[in-house]
């Protein structure tokens, strides 16, 4: 075999698995409970080359889930996070929650299949910017001091889905909940004093 068919094949290989994990983050999107034959349909591949880089159903979704995460991670790095903690929050707030209703049902795949502890780890940037936030405000007097970070952090994660949520069931329209997420959110850091 010549050098030259090497990177060939790897450069296949690449554009393959791109193509799985491409295919996977848009169908476990639609449908967490979606089958590895829904998949491959998609892909347009067959299920030897599937498994042939992705030895189970859990590997798949992790690099899909792993691929949504860092594609999220281009957008959310790019929100201007200066000034005041709750201007800063509420910038974050809009591409967060239109990435968190685009990957709501792929994180449900997920949480089927992989230790919560694995999925908190993949979610760990976006978390420690959000507790980067949360810190900042509380040194700015913006923020409450009352109750641990970690939960405040946790409860900005829980507004976001619970909005996706409504959103499925068509109680709260894509338009309307950035402000809705962000006005509760806002509320709930709140000092009690500034209330």
């Amino acid at each position: 075999m010549s050098t030259s068919a090497r990177p060939r094949r790897r450069a296949d290989a690449e554009r393959s698995i791109a193509r799985i994990v491409t295919a996977a983050r848009e169908v476990l999107s639609r449908d967490p409970d979606a089958s590895i034959d829904d998949i491959v349909k998609a892909a347009g591949v067959g299920r030897m080359t599937l498994y042939g880089h992705f030895p189970n159903r859990a590997a798949l979704v992790e690099a899909a889930l792993a691929d949504a995460i860092r594609a999220g991670e281009e957008v959310l790095s790019e929100v201007d996070l200066d000034g005041d903690a709750r201007d800063a929050l509420a910038r974050l707030i809009a591409p967060s929650w239109s990435l968190v209703a685009e990957s709501t049902r792929l994180l449900q795949a997920a949480e089927g299949l992989l230790p919560a502890a694995r999925i908190r780890e993949l979610h760990g940037d976006a978390a420690n910017r959000v507790e980067d936030l949360v810190r900042r405000g509380r040194r700015q007097g913006v923020f409450r001091t009352d109750l641990p970070i970690t939960w405040l952090v946790n409860v900005v994660h829980y507004v976001l889905n619970g909005a996706a949520e409504e959103n499925r069931a068509g109680r709260l329209s894509a338009k309307e909940a950035p402000a809705v997420v962000s006005a509760t959110v806002r509320s709930l850091l709140a000092p009690p004093d500034m209330r």
